[in-house]
């Protein structure tokens, strides 16, 4: 299967899943009227914290909210343990239960990507957290990703469903976009640092969109 047939199967999942999701005010996934970057960024936190407060406690659990959300630029960020920062990035740290990120580098996706791209990039640092919580293991890295990708999958379409996010046309394509541009350029699932190919991602993100973060 060439990947313009999983691109287009992959978009019509997303595409499906939105179309019947209703349109409200704000916010909402687009960078017009008074949204800001740091506004989207205020939000996917808030609200995809509170998603998980809510699923946790639906499974007798209590969620234990992240301790820190770090900005920061190029190579100024935190370690976690003995691992530095590295710039255009963002990641969760066990040690110390805290997210972090590149503020340029996130920036720079919500330009030019549209502000899809944070509500990508959050829920999946926020799936790391919620897997340290439920103590999920994976022989392999991949496997954390891509879970993880289907976590924000999953998140996002709570949240669209409830109405408490809205949807405009051109969503969709944001959302393959940043999938795609954090994809591996090979299918070596043995690299320990490896993530999943742009489709792997996409694929992982739309199983969590339509059937939420069970599916997973």
């Amino acid at each position: 299967m060439g990947r313009p047939v999983i691109r287009a199967l992959i978009a019509a999942a997303l595409v499906l899943a939105l179309a019947g999701c209703g349109v409200v005010p704000r916010p909402s996934m687009d960078t017009t009227g008074a949204d800001t970057f740091e506004d989207d960024v205020r939000t996917a936190r808030t609200l995809g914290e509170e998603f998980w407060n809510q699923q946790f406690r639906q499974l007798g659990r209590t969620y234990r909210p992240i301790e820190d959300f770090v900005a920061y630029a190029g190579g100024s960020g935190p370690d976690c343990g003995d691992q530095p920062a590295v710039p255009n990035n963002a990641f969760y740290c066990p040690i110390g239960h805290f997210i972090a990120y590149d503020e340029r580098w996130m920036e720079a996706l919500w330009n030019e990507m549209g502000d899809g791209s944070v509500y990508v990039v959050i829920p999946h640092e926020l799936g790391h957290a919620v897997q340290a919580q439920l103590r999920t293991g994976f022989a392999l890295n991949v496997q954390l990703e891509l879970q993880a990708d289907c976590y924000a999958g999953g998140t996002l379409s709570a949240l669209v469903g409830s109405g408490v996010l809205g949807t405009e046309e051109g969503d969709e394509d944001e959302l393959l976009l940043s999938l795609a541009a954090a994809g591996d350029p090979t299918d070596d699932w043995l690299d320990p640092d490896a993530h999943g190919t742009a489709e792997q991602r996409q694929l992982a993100f739309a199983k969590g969109y339509r059937g939420g973060v069970g599916a997973c």
